[in-house]
């Protein structure tokens, strides 16, 4: 209930005027060992004093040669996003960040200043990731991802980007919490993102860039932050609540969207009450005089044995606040995963067995 005291508009981090134009709303151990070394092989810009690859200052010498800005080669769009390169020349940012820049093409720039034009591989609104292809790539290592399961709050974490178009800005801060359900975009267009929240300060025009850990090894692509709002029309900056999307997650999307350009998520099958005030999500019951399908005949929560008016208020053995953290759980799975499901009906706790369904079949 800390929204009744605080009333805070998540935003993608791209804004209106001075960095993109996507709106979004809040719904609701030790480091990982490197996988391999090629996220700290850039060489170390020869006009500056190099630091040792284990402190901040190291981690983002090597690192930031391949983060690049994100922009219209269009003057008459101002917005701008960030990304990162990963192998084969490949970029990786938001979708959000994309679909504000893509009318008239898209270029990146590179923490050097030098500018390649690139195109759209393939983009999911559905997880607010998008894959670019360089037409004229600079030699830089690709950044690998690292494996957010591992993440921990209070790791120390790195975000680079260009936030207001301040090409190869540097934040850094902690994982401040895991699994925080947000939604971002709006008019069908929405991603549900399980995130990693962070303090790491992250404004307007940092979507897209990546979130590194200590190795420099991505453990989340940054999309949103919490702002405290502010007049109309306008944004305010970061307020030390910033949100990526799990590496994991963006991993398994990014090779997808590679090999076939679109990247499906998982669905249950069944209509969800969003209004529901108890603990759970409602499956709603057929509105009164509609011929109309809350449960989806043949489809996964039916072949599971659910109905209408059964409340599931565990999923995968974490339980089950409310419909929109449901859909959040629902898309951090693939397509054809089985999930465990526990569930009300009549008073009766039950439990199934359900295999996720695709969103493009």
């Amino acid at each position: 209930m800390w929204a009744v005291l605080l009333v805070v508009a998540v935003v993608a981090a791209v804004s209106a005027g001075v960095g993109g134009v996507v709106g979004a709303s809040l719904t609701g151990e030790d480091a990982p060992t490197p996988q391999g070394a090629n996220a700290l092989n850039n060489d170390v810009p020869s006009d500056v004093p190099s630091r040792a690859p284990d402190t901040i200052a190291g981690v983002a010498q090597r690192v930031s040669p391949s983060v690049v800005s994100i922009r219209s080669t269009s003057p008459q769009l101002s917005g701008n996003g960030s990304g990162f390169v990963i192998e084969d020349d490949y970029v990786v940012t938001n979708n959000h960040v994309v679909d504000a820049v893509e009318q008239g093409g898209i270029e990146v720039v590179y923490s050097d200043g030098h500018v390649s034009r690139a195109e759209v591989v393939g983009a999911a609104a559905s997880s607010d990731l998008a894959v670019l292809r360089l037409m004229d790539p600079l030699d830089v290592e690709p950044l690998e991802f690292g494996d957010s399961d591992e993440v921990t709050v209070g790791d120390t974490v790195i975000a680079i980007g260009a936030p207001l178009g301040l090409e190869g800005t540097v934040t850094s801060g902690i994982v401040s919490a895991l699994n925080r359900p947000v939604t971002v975009g709006e008019g069908g267009q929405e991603a549900y993102i399980s995130a990693i929240q962070t303090d790491a300060a992250i404004n307007p025009g940092n979507s897209g860039g990546p979130l590194v850990n200590e190795q420099g090894m991505v453990i989340g692509v940054n999309s949103a932050i919490a702002t405290m709002g502010g007049a109309f029309g306008e944004q305010s900056g970061s307020i030390g609540l910033g949100f990526a999307i799990p590496s994991n997650q963006t991993s398994r999307v990014v090779e997808q969207l590679i090999e076939t350009g679109e990247a499906p998520h998982a669905v249950i099958g069944a209509v969800l009450d969003l209004r529901y005030p108890e603990q759970g999500a409602l499956i709603m019951e057929p509105r009164e005089g509609r011929d109309e399908e809350t449960v989806v005949r043949g489809g996964p929560a039916d072949q599971a044995g659910l109905r209408p008016g059964d409340v599931i208020v565990e999923f995968d053995d974490t339980p089950v606040r409310d419909a929109n953290q449901l859909v959040t759980l629902i898309h951090t799975k693939a397509p054809g995963d089985r999930v465990h499901i526990r569930y009300v009906r009549d008073g009766e706790e039950r439990t199934t067995v359900m295999t996720l369904g695709s969103s493009n079949s």
